[in-house]
């Protein structure tokens, strides 16, 4: 059941959302996650330019607005006891707390890139962060004022770089994204009381034959839709725990193994000649045929189709074996 819910969330979020229209009509998009099957995170990324409209954010959702390129514009926000003027640089972000509704943000000058996201708010809930919180704690107060947050700049850049240039493993990385974001607002941008009550969680690795199980679902399910959530679940695990442990036991994040090994697969599929490259790229998590051609070449140095014929007949000589016994035996 819990998944469904997940998988009918993704599809809502994948339509134009009415909040999204007051920013439209000051601004030009230049990116958007619309169809790309993200799950518990939505973004735009726009350009602004001198004006002044209202300040208003989802009913339901956290709206985080970061400027990823910097301009020296003034920015001032306005609502009922707020006056917050700012010189928008790389990395200003404010919020927007669920349910805020009354305010108007005068821009004077040209804003090139500023990205937009809106943090569902099941990202909250005790399955996902592993406690049970008030979301209403999430910006109680920080919505009053502009910040800077080093790893939230990080994260919106990453975010960024994902709409820009889609990867195989984007629905993955954007779902350990948007919980990241939820315990960066909890850690940082949460009221003082809560944050002080905060529990630091302790990561452990996964223990081996849990890790081999992960790795085998992995590798079956390559070409099927991939979700933290799920491959969680097979180590009985929550997400952020999952997450945490994975990268203990194998060095590197969930994704970034799925995209490795979603890339020896399109290579494996590629030599073998017999499926079209479109159903190929589908297969593998892309949007369409361009994306993966992007990326594969990104990757390799080769278009899919130089790759077919410097490759050959030749098969990928890495193997999951390979993985297992490079992998350190953990109690």
């Amino acid at each position: 059941m819990e998944i469904r819910q997940e998988e009918t969330e993704a599809a809502d979020r994948n339509k134009p959302q009415p909040y999204c229209d007051l920013w439209s009509r000051s601004s030009k998009l230049l990116l958007s996650s619309v169809n790309r099957g993200w799950c518990g995170l939505s973004a735009e990324l726009r350009r602004h330019g001198q004006s002044v409209f209202p300040w208003r954010g989802p009913q339901t959702d956290t709206h985080i607005i970061v400027d990823i390129i910097g301009s020296e514009a003034l920015i001032t926000r306005r609502a009922t006891g707020i006056v917050d003027r700012y010189v928008s640089r790389r990395g200003t972000a404010w919020l927007s707390p669920p349910g805020w509704s009354e305010g108007s943000i005068d821009i004077t000058g040209d804003l090139p890139g500023i990205l937009h996201l809106y943090l569902s708010p099941n990202q909250f809930s005790p399955n996902k962060l592993g406690i049970d919180i008030d979301e209403s704690a999430i910006g109680a107060r920080e919505h009053e004022s502009t910040f800077e947050d080093p790893l939230l700049t990080a994260i919106a850049c990453a975010i960024a770089s994902e709409l820009q240039t889609e990867t195989s493993a984007g629905s993955l990385l954007v779902e350990s994204l948007a919980s990241s974001i939820a315990a960066r607002l909890l850690q940082k941008h949460a009221s003082t009381s809560f944050a002080r009550s905060y529990p630091l969680l302790k990561a452990k690795g996964l223990d081996r034959r849990r890790l081999v199980r992960v790795l085998d679902y992995i590798e079956t399910n390559l070409e099927a839709d991939l979700s933290i959530d799920r491959i969680a679940s097979v180590a009985c695990l929550s997400r952020n725990h999952f997450a945490r442990a994975f990268r203990l036991a194998v060095g590197q994040p969930p994704h970034r193994y799925v995209s490795a090994r979603r890339l020896e697969r399109a290579k494996a599929l590629l030599t073998r000649g017999d499926r079209p490259l479109v159903d190929i790229a589908l297969s593998l998590g892309f949007s369409g045929q361009a994306n993966f051609t992007r990326a594969f070449k990104q990757a390799t140095g080769h278009a899919p189709g130089r790759y077919c014929q410097t490759a050959g007949s030749r098969r990928s000589e890495f193997s999951l074996t390979d993985v297992r016994r490079s992998l350190p035996v953990l109690a």
